[in-house]
């Protein structure tokens, strides 16, 4: 008979083979290299759809798995409010500054929104841990060092903030042996198999998502039974902008123009889109603009 452990351990191979998906179609990826959810080895592995032969490898030092992966002519513009973030100087400047300037909208500041999201992820310990929109890897790396899940996966679309995400890991030698994984999606369509996460968090990420409805969703499909989501954001007021006008010039002149219409969203509205996409359990915190809200997927 296997032990309770040997079961266990088997389930997690089982889930971390299985975990990635094609973009396309869904269907579960073939891998041709080592195992495991870690830098070295998704980096020397390649990845491929049997259905639609759709092939997938690590560009730099990230997992590609958007459907416009391996494209020649094709090139697609998100809305300007998606497109600021991948720009090199706003990748640079977002944890040497940016992201601190939040506070004044009422986020508590890094250390407590870990603690808070902790509290929220304690029911799925020990699973698969998927940090949508991570940019630099601020609450990535926080993840992955308390050891609290099998695996952490780091997500954002824009190539320069997974870049600049690597280099602050890269500086830390656990990170670098640590079950951790970086993958560029499209938050509307994740390439995961369905029912295969277990814990999502989503800091300061859904006022800039193209389609916050198709991307909760998406998170829904993906989480597995029981599996909790965590998103933070700023709440609708007309104080409650960190991307001023002034803010922003100086970016103008490399980045183009920038939109500044983002998602601002109430409370109840946040609350009916987790409903309407089939999360329960919904509950949430706030702190003037600042809101954490939780759903879960339901059993």
């Amino acid at each position: 008979m296997h032990s309770l452990q040997e079961t266990k351990d088997q389930q997690n191979s089982i889930s971390e083979a299985e975990v990635f998906a094609c973009p396309v179609c869904y269907e579960p990826l073939i891998r041709k290299g080592p195992p495991g959810i870690n830098l070295p080895a998704i980096y020397r592995s390649g990845f491929k759809c049997t259905k639609c032969n759709k092939s997938f490898t690590s560009k730099d030092i990230f997992l590609d798995l958007t459907v416009t992966s391996g494209t020649k002519e094709y090139t697609e513009q998100k809305p300007a409010r998606t497109e600021l973030f991948r720009s090199p100087l706003v990748s640079f400047l977002y944890e040497r500054g940016w992201r601190q300037n939040f506070n004044r909208s009422g986020f508590p500041g890094l250390d407590e929104e870990f603690k808070m999201a902790q509290d929220y992820f304690e029911p799925v310990a020990g699973g698969i841990l998927l940090d949508v929109s991570c940019g630099s890897g601020l609450f990535t790396r926080k993840f992955a060092k308390s050891e609290t899940y099998s695996a952490v996966i780091a997500l954002d679309f824009s190539e320069n903030m997974l870049r600049q995400c690597y280099e602050f890991i890269k500086q830390d030698n656990t990170l670098l042996n640590a079950n951790l994984a970086l993958v560029r999606a499209d938050i509307s369509r994740l390439p995961f198999a369905s029912c295969s996460i277990d814990a999502i968090h989503a800091g300061a990420a859904i006022h800039c998502w193209p389609s916050p409805s198709n991307a909760v969703a998406e998170i829904s499909r993906v989480l597995r039974p029981g599996g909790v989501f965590v998103g933070t954001t700023f709440l609708s007021s007309p104080r409650n902008n960190p991307f001023s006008v002034e803010a922003l010039r100086p970016l103008r002149q490399i980045v183009g123009p920038v939109n500044t219409s983002y998602n601002y969203f109430t409370e109840a509205e946040l609350e009916d889109l987790c409903k309407s996409c089939g999360l329960v359990n919904y509950s949430s915190k706030v702190q003037r603009s600042f809101i954490m809200f939780s759903g879960q997927k339901p059993y």
